[in-house]
């Protein structure tokens, strides 16, 4: 399977209000939280995932969504290492068909390249990739957005390289160790956790997140492997693959449509007619992504606003204006619903998250 050709990179939404992520981290997340005595379900009603949505199989929430939920929750927790409880944690069978498809993977090697293959079906709120070095098999995991909260930004680092780790010991043997991992934030205050989680030697503030395999481990066998199960795995995900891309490309033309829009918003009618498409029809395919034409205006308006703070020239007269508020007090009454702040604290708490956590170096890598 290694000889497979290079897929094409990732599928990934160039906004972050698309409700297009699986929220397999988030589920674990109420799990760990509740082990520290948190209950996040109030910050999952205020941004609309009640328990029951929750628990639906066809639910996306959005990148904005999920960093929010992780924000809160590290806040409430006071856990720096929250997101490392998170990802040794869990469980191949939450990654559905992609998790199925990689216990009957022939090679470790086979395994990774398939979840990052499939990774926009996985849940992962980090944009991965890999590449097969002399010294070792290197993975790589990128931030989607380089200027997200630091404490967001070591949590998702730190869940995603656990989970890698513990779901390769589930898979191939609690002995296995990466090499090398690097960290692109800084050394946090207690490194015991992840000495004894990861059992290699770590290095912090580096260009990039990432981790090195030994390559006798990447050339492992799975114990599942089967061929013939692969295959017909493949081609189920290959069809979800080519639906979520449908999907997605729904949410960024209704997004970009609003966005060009702004102060003005397009009814939803109108947007019916430019897609050439019924009310009824449109509002199902929104369904099918699990949002509604409402939540997409309100997160276009939200990233708006907050793009519109980031200037120091900007009144909230001028933010509410063009963002397409009726006056600043309804653009007060959004803010604090979106953040729980006034919008002058949320100016200076963006100008203060605004500063890229690294500017990483970019060499060629397979997006495997």
């Amino acid at each position: 399977m290694s000889d497979a050709p290079v897929p094409p990179p990732p599928l990934k939404t160039s906004r972050g209000v698309s409700a297009t992520i699986q929220p397999g981290i988030l589920r674990y997340l109420i799990r760990v939280a509740e082990e520290h005595g948190v209950d996040l379900r109030p910050e999952l009603t205020r941004l609309g995932l009640d328990e029951a949505v929750m628990r639906s199989a066809a639910l996306r929430v959005s990148y904005r969504q999920g960093s929010a939920v992780i924000r809160r929750a590290v806040e409430l927790t006071g856990d720096e290492h929250l997101g490392l409880r998170v990802g040794s944690a869990q469980q191949l069978t939450a990654w559905g068909m992609l998790g199925f498809a990689q216990m009957a993977s022939e090679t470790l090697q086979d395994a990774i390249e398939t979840g990052v293959r499939y990774q926009n079906l996985s849940g992962s709120m980090v944009v991965w990739s890999v590449r097969s070095e002399d010294t070792g098999y290197v993975m790589w995991a990128d931030l989607p957005d380089p200027a997200v909260d630091p404490a967001v930004a070591t949590f998702l680092v730190e869940e995603a390289f656990s989970s890698v780790v513990t779901l390769t010991r589930l898979s191939t043997g609690p002995e296995f160790a990466p090499q090398a991992v690097e960290f692109a934030f800084p050394a946090p205050r207690d490194t015991e956790l992840l000495a004894e989680l990861f059992r290699c030697p770590m290095r912090f503030s580096a260009d990039r997140n990432r981790m090195v395999l030994p390559n006798r481990w990447a050339h492992t066998a799975m114990p599942g492997r089967d061929p013939v199960t692969y295959a017909a795995v493949v081609e189920v995900l290959d069809a979800q693959t080519a639906s979520r891309r449908a999907q997605q490309d729904l949410l960024e033309v209704l997004e970009i449509s609003i966005a060009q829009s702004l102060p003005v918003v397009p009814s939803f009618a109108e947007q019916a007619r430019r897609h050439a498409s019924s009310e009824r029809t449109l509002r199902r395919r929104l369904a099918e992504c699990g949002t509604t034409y409402e939540a997409i205006v309100d997160g276009v308006r939200r990233e708006r606003v907050e793009q519109l703070l980031l200037r120091p020239e900007s009144t909230l007269r001028d933010v509410a204006r063009q963002a397409g508020f009726s006056d600043v007090s309804a653009l007060r009454r959004a803010v604090r619903r979106w953040h729980g702040v006034a919008p002058m604290q949320l100016r200076g708490d963006i100008a203060r998250s605004a500063v890229p956590l690294a500017t990483p170096a970019q060499p060629a890598e397979t997006n495997a």
